[in-house]
């Protein structure tokens, strides 16, 4: 379901600001409310929309109406991503999505991921990542400390405990 061409629910609603919202402050490395505009197609990837960078130029100054703007707030980010992100009616979908995602990283089937895997995920999603960056998010997203990132840890960053 398309955030511009379908009324959504509550439910729908609040899942899809959490997503965004999990997104954003994955990418908010100084926790100061603001991402980098660099960022941005990144981030849409990460949510399924491959867009090239002039499209995403032009979608910020939209947002923003200042052609030199660098960073963007939340609710500038979830304007701009609202007109992509397509909501799942169905949040166990989702889960179901997730857990094949996961399927896909954990080829021998140990029930984790270890965070250099993780690493070299977030690093090709974004390779402007610098390896600070990489490790405040690992350090994030493996809340235990382990090492890895089970299975657990990986839905709750993707969904903000939601599913």
């Amino acid at each position: 379901m398309s955030w511009n061409h379908h009324k959504l629910n509550f439910e729908q609603t609040f899942f899809f600001s959490k997503v965004l919202k999990n997104a954003f402050q994955a990418f908010d490395y100084d926790r100061e409310g603001l991402i980098d505009c660099d960022q941005v197609s990144t981030i849409l990837e990460m949510l399924g929309q491959k867009l090239d960078d002039k499209t995403v130029k032009g979608l910020i100054r939209e947002v923003k109406n200042d052609p030199k703007a660098t960073k963007l707030n939340f609710n500038e980010f979830a304007m701009l991503a609202g007109r992509f992100v397509e909501v799942e009616e169905d949040v166990n979908a989702i889960a179901e999505e997730l857990k094949e995602a996961f399927r896909l990283y954990d080829k021998e089937g140990k029930g984790y991921l270890t965070t250099e895997v993780l690493r070299d995920i977030l690093h090709e999603l974004d390779d402007k990542l610098s390896n600070e960056d990489l490790d405040m998010m690992i350090d994030e997203i493996d809340a235990d400390g382990s090492g890895t990132v089970d299975f657990d840890e990986f839905m709750t960053v993707m969904t903000g405990d939601l599913v």
